[in-house]
């Protein structure tokens, strides 16, 4: 049976939510004023990583039955910057290999011996671009030396820029990008437990750099 109570309730909830969206969208146009997402129109220059608002995560495979996943918390980079000109690109990264979070201590701990990341005497994993390529309009291939345990590889990372703006709660110009690439590690040294954890390993970082 047809309640128009019920009706113009709900009709109610639906203006309230219209409401809230329409607000919201008006904060994020407030906060982050002049956002583009054209990757042409950003701005040059020195760029840092805001480490507050950068998340670096890792999948492997377990028994081929499932992911774990994983993060480091403790990382930083740099950035190098020309919209005109984006394959001289350069940008630098360092994680401490300690930082290694698996909601784990146990766990975290054996893989700081000498047959994992061994980081007494290795305690950074560093990366460091030699060359850029275009994809496409907002993505570019970046091209490098990672070094692990003292060990190092080429990878190549796949960048997608999410956008600029200027951020009102930094006060400093922000580009914001999504970042994947894939290592074996077993090229780096690691291959204990290969019957257990696989060697692929996915790593994904998310991130805004904060210009200079």
């Amino acid at each position: 049976m047809y309640n128009p109570l019920i009706h113009m309730q709900s009709a109610y909830r639906a203006i309230v939510i219209a409401v809230l969206l329409i607000n919201l969208y008006a904060c994020q146009s407030i906060i982050r004023p002049n956002f583009t997402t054209d990757l042409k129109t950003l701005r040059a220059g020195q760029y840092e990583l805001d480490t507050r608002h950068s998340f670096l995560i890792f999948k492997v495979d377990h028994l081929g039955l499932s992911k774990i996943v994983g993060r480091f918390n403790e990382f930083d980079a740099s950035l190098d910057f020309d919209p005109a000109n984006p394959t001289a690109l350069k940008l630098s990264g360092l994680i401490a290999a300690d930082s290694i979070d698996l909601n784990n201590p146990d766990l975290e701990e054996t893989l700081q011996d000498n047959t994992w990341f061994n980081s007494a005497l290795h305690p950074q994993i560093s990366f460091e671009s030699n060359k850029v390529s275009s994809v496409a309009e907002s993505t570019l291939m970046i091209e490098g030396i990672l070094s692990i345990r003292g060990t190092e590889q080429p990878v190549t990372v796949v960048a997608t820029f999410n956008g600029g703006a200027d951020n009102l709660l930094t006060r400093r110009y922000t580009i914001g990008f999504s970042a994947q690439t894939r290592i074996t590690r077993s090229s780096f040294g690691m291959d204990t437990f290969s019957e257990f954890i696989g060697d692929d390993i996915e790593i994904e970082l998310h991130g805004e750099f904060l210009r200079r």
